[in-house]
């Protein structure tokens, strides 16, 4: 089902917390981000009350609180495949699947556990689709992501239809939407593939950074 742990410097593993698969959760798949008490942030592909996975905290003693419950498509996300950033405010922002055009959305979850849906993907061609890696965020608030499908690339699904090939796309305070690149097709062109995979970095110049399958 999933756990979170810890290595320390002399490669000694502590199990912090082991998923049960039930309302806390089940198979994590994104990164953990940490607060300054030491508190980690997490998400959970699968479980919480209506088994379509949870944002969680554990504590220093590896105690877990489910912070949210993804309640399923369409409208408030399910199944969160990246982890969460955090702000200086405690809220947490990540990507799951769902909303109103089945594309995937950009969600936000404050420390009450009280989540709000910032943007939901309409996919191909207009936008990206099926967001799958971590956030970053900037200074200002603006949050830079990816998805594996959507934008204007020339990929096809299994059946042979257009799906796009992938997004990097930006997130104003607002909720505005800008796709800031287009992967372009489903081999290579120019040395450019298709289907970003892991997370982005952002530099203090606001450069980004990342790799496609």
């Amino acid at each position: 089902m999933g756990t979170v742990f810890k290595v320390d410097a002399g490669g000694n593993e502590t199990v912090l917390y082991d998923f049960t698969g039930g309302n806390d959760g089940a198979d994590p798949w994104g990164s953990v981000v940490q607060d300054a008490a030491g508190n980690l942030y997490g998400t959970t592909n699968q479980g919480g009350t209506s088994d379509g996975g949870t944002v969680f905290k554990v504590d220093p003693s590896g105690n877990e609180t489910v912070l949210y419950s993804f309640q399923g498509a369409p409208f408030g996300g399910a199944n969160p495949m990246a982890g969460v950033v955090r702000d200086s405010f405690g809220n947490l922002y990540g990507t799951a699947l769902g909303g109103t055009s089945q594309a995937g959305l950009v969600y936000k979850v404050d420390p009450s556990g009280n989540e709000t849906v910032l943007y939901n993907f309409k996919g191909y061609p207009n936008d990206g689709a099926y967001p799958q890696t971590d956030l970053v965020r900037d200074a200002a608030g603006n949050i830079y992501g990816m998805t594996s499908a959507g934008g204007s690339g020339s990929c096809v699904s299994t059946s042979n239809q257009p799906i796009g090939c992938g997004t990097v796309f930006k997130l104003d305070s607002s909720g505005n939407e800008t796709v800031l690149y287009s992967f372009p097709d489903g081999g290579q062109l120019n040395g450019m593939a298709s289907g970003p995979v892991g997370g982005l970095l952002l530099d203090p110049t606001g450069l980004l950074y990342g790799v496609t399958q």
